[in-house]
């Protein structure tokens, strides 16, 4: 359903005098993947890895610098203005913030409705009834759509949220951390209730999140990005299970329900350092510098994403053909206490 090849996305920073070159912070560097439709590929990472960078970049929200960005037949990278809007019936976002996502001056029933106004989508006879249908699939009641935004809760919020992204019936549906902002009870409802609508409608789900435990529970695949590359792709079950990558087995570390499939479980591991600059990347492994089994070839030669075993990508040196990962053994490496 989507494919993405080799995406780049820089940003020119101002010129610090007028004759000098331009600087750019290279947010999103290279990254390819497939995303088969009716499953839920995860990007995930700290702040600042590039994942948010990427879900823009495929909603053609940011300009692209350079890549190909495929949904379906059409190849979304190369569209104009004019076919680039009739196209965007096909592909809708959810945004983080269900409070400032929805404009406050504007009842609930003409947010889910706007799409629908501005694509066309459907007679202008049945726009309302579809609104109304739109509001009981996604749990609200249809007499709500007469409100203003401010009284709702937020999972009510996100929940018009969905239902305007779902309003134009979209192949693909791009999730930007939709649930970061709510409380944990009700983050189960609205996970459940993409899970729900991903089976009725076989959505596709490009998920970005930094919760490895939301991931966890709503993705089939998931890749790993940092400084914006991927450095570790892989099925839930094995990244899960056996994480390659060390910033993979450091991340999984700090989440309480996964420690117990990564390596010295009660301990927590702690990188030290802080990632390097986005706008002068070193020439190696960007995680050289806190990796704590960094070697001199880390430094100066950076390492390709290399399939392992099927449906299982790194990109480190250390890891071998055969799936050994530097942490496996557990000599190398003394976590800190928690």
């Amino acid at each position: 359903m989507l494919q993405v090849s080799n995406l780049r996305v820089h940003f020119k920073l101002p010129r610090r005098v007028p004759w000098g070159p331009h600087s750019k912070v290279h947010a999103v560097d290279g990254i390819s993947f497939e995303v088969p439709q009716g499953t839920t590929f995860g990007l995930v990472g700290e702040s600042g890895s590039g994942k948010s960078t990427t879900a823009l970049a495929v909603m053609r929200l940011v300009e692209i610098t350079a890549g190909r960005i495929r949904l379906g037949e059409t190849v979304l990278s190369d569209l104009g203005d004019d076919a680039l809007r009739h196209a965007r019936r096909d592909f809708q976002i959810i945004f983080q913030d269900p409070y400032s996502s929805l404009n406050p001056r504007t009842r609930a029933g003409d947010i889910v409705r706007e799409p629908l106004d501005l694509m066309g989508v459907g007679a202008v006879t049945e726009r309302a009834d579809r609104v109304a249908e739109l509001f009981t699939e996604v749990g609200l009641r249809p007499e709500q759509r007469f409100l203003f935004p401010h009284q709702f809760s937020g999972g009510q919020r996100q929940r018009i949220g969905v239902a305007r992204a779902l309003a134009t019936h979209p192949r693909l549906v791009v999730c930007d951390e939709p649930v970061s902002a709510l409380d944990v009870a009700i983050q189960a409802q609205i996970l459940n209730l993409l899970q729900r609508l991903q089976r009725e409608r076989t959505l596709t789900y490009l998920f970005i999140s930094h919760d490895l435990g939301v991931v966890q529970y709503i993705c089939d695949e998931i890749a790993v990005m940092y400084l914006g590359q991927i450095v570790e792709q892989a099925d839930r079950i094995s990244l899960f299970g056996g994480p390659l990558h060390p910033y993979t087995w450091a991340l999984l570390s700090a989440v309480p329900s996964a420690r117990a499939r990564v390596d010295h479980a009660s301990r927590r591991i702690r990188l030290s350092g802080d990632p390097p600059s986005p706008i002068d990347p070193p020439p190696g492994c960007r995680f050289a510098g806190r990796c704590p089994f960094a070697e001199n070839r880390c430094r100066s030669e950076a390492p390709r994403l290399r399939t392992i075993r099927p449906g299982h990508r790194v990109a480190c040196h250390l890891v071998g053909d055969d799936g050994t990962a530097p942490h496996h053994d557990r000599s190398a490496w003394t976590p800190e206490a928690p």
